[in-house]
């Protein structure tokens, strides 16, 4: 395991590094947009919806203006995008304009977040959120680390290993040549540990993005790709039918299912599965910066909206919010104080109706 959390740091710290050098190449302006202090701790509330406060005030005259926002999310084809989206809509008929950008992956988001104007929230795995917060030798990790927020859990990421016929299991990707997204992005990062923990060796490992992997599967010049992202997931159902000749292969190696929940894609997400694969899953985040600037109002207010409105996002948006709980405990990472004071406080229980027993089966479960 040492030998595992060596590797991890490497890894962390070598992305992170390469985005300390990107920094160095912005204007001296994006410093000035961001701000920030310590806080206190708190806990994830109960989300009924509570009577709305009015809106932030940011200055005079600022009640006249439409509130702007940036959230940056993932490829166009991916699931944060979709998420993305669903959210520009909601938001909209809210009075937020929230503008949606796409990246190269989750690297990125966590430097645009601390670093780009105009955009105060990010959605990365939750994974790459406790390597950084594990990693405490390097300054840049150690802040970005500290003042990187969560405003909401979001929904599970499914590991899709997609392989040309006779690879039937995570195993046989021994000697092959594998696709495993571009450097920087989640699913480059979850591949590495993936390989990692299995002790399974590629012939070559191909750091290009899902499209390119894609083609380059369906022309035959790899054995297979990984992409980590949430079922179903637009790339899989517009770029594959059964004359590809594709298939999902099921991740049921033990030494994965040591650090990764064990979940399933259900039969027929895609028109070319006619069969459930088991995988693992990789929770995703909604994060921001600790800000103490007026994002922190917009992004409370964001919350607010977000939490009152999830009833519509289920009916209206990517099947993924279906399986959205903001209520679920993410471990290792504490709500932004500035959504808290835009949510209902959570309701004390009668100790006489406590279940120490429901509670510790809840725990083994999570």
């Amino acid at each position: 395991m040492k030998t595992l959390f060596r590797w991890k740091t490497v890894l962390i710290i070598a992305a992170m590094v390469l985005m300390a050098n990107c920094m160095l190449m912005e204007t001296s302006a994006w410093a000035r947009a961001r701000g920030g202090s310590s806080w206190g701790s708190g806990g994830s509330p109960s989300y009924s919806a509570p009577a709305r406060p009015s809106l932030p005030s940011f200055g005079p005259g600022s009640e006249s203006r439409a509130i702007e926002m940036g959230l940056i999310t993932g490829n166009e084809k991916g699931t944060y995008y979709q998420l993305g989206l669903d959210l520009k809509q909601l938001m909209h008929k809210h009075g937020i304009e929230l503008n949606v950008s796409p990246s190269s992956g989750d690297i990125e988001n966590i430097y645009a977040v601390y670093k780009r104007p105009g955009i105060p929230m990010g959605i990365v795995q939750a994974d790459l959120l406790a390597f950084v917060a594990k990693v405490q030798t390097n300054e840049l990790l150690k802040l970005v680390a500290r003042k990187t927020k969560m405003v909401f859990p979001l929904s599970d990421n499914e590991v899709h290993v997609v392989a040309r016929q006779g690879i039937t299991s995570f195993d046989d990707l021994n000697g092959k040549r594998v696709a495993i997204g571009d450097e920087g992005s989640g699913t480059y990062l979850t591949s590495k540990l993936l390989f990692e923990v299995a002790q399974v060796s590629p012939k070559e490992t191909l750091p290009i993005g899902s499209d390119q992997a894609l083609a380059q599967l369906k022309g035959g010049l790899i054995d297979a790709m990984i992409y980590v992202v949430g079922a179903p997931a637009k790339l899989f159902q517009d770029g594959v039918n059964e004359a590809d000749s594709l298939q999902l292969i099921p991740v049921i190696n033990e030494k994965i299912r040591q650090f990764y929940p064990g979940i399933a894609i259900p039969a027929n997400t895609y028109s070319w599965q006619k069969n459930a694969v088991p995988t693992v899953g990789i929770k995703t985040v909604l994060v921001s910066y600790d800000f103490r600037t007026e994002n922190c109002g917009k992004v409370g207010r964001f919350a607010q909206i977000l939490a009152e409105n999830m009833d519509w996002l289920r009916q209206n948006g990517h099947p993924k919010w279906k399986q959205v709980d903001l209520n679920y405990t993410l471990k290792g990472w504490e709500q932004y104080d500035c959504v808290r004071r835009y949510l209902p406080k959570p309701k004390s229980m009668d100790p006489s109706q406590i279940n120490p027993v429901l509670d510790a089966i809840r725990e083994i479960l999570r």
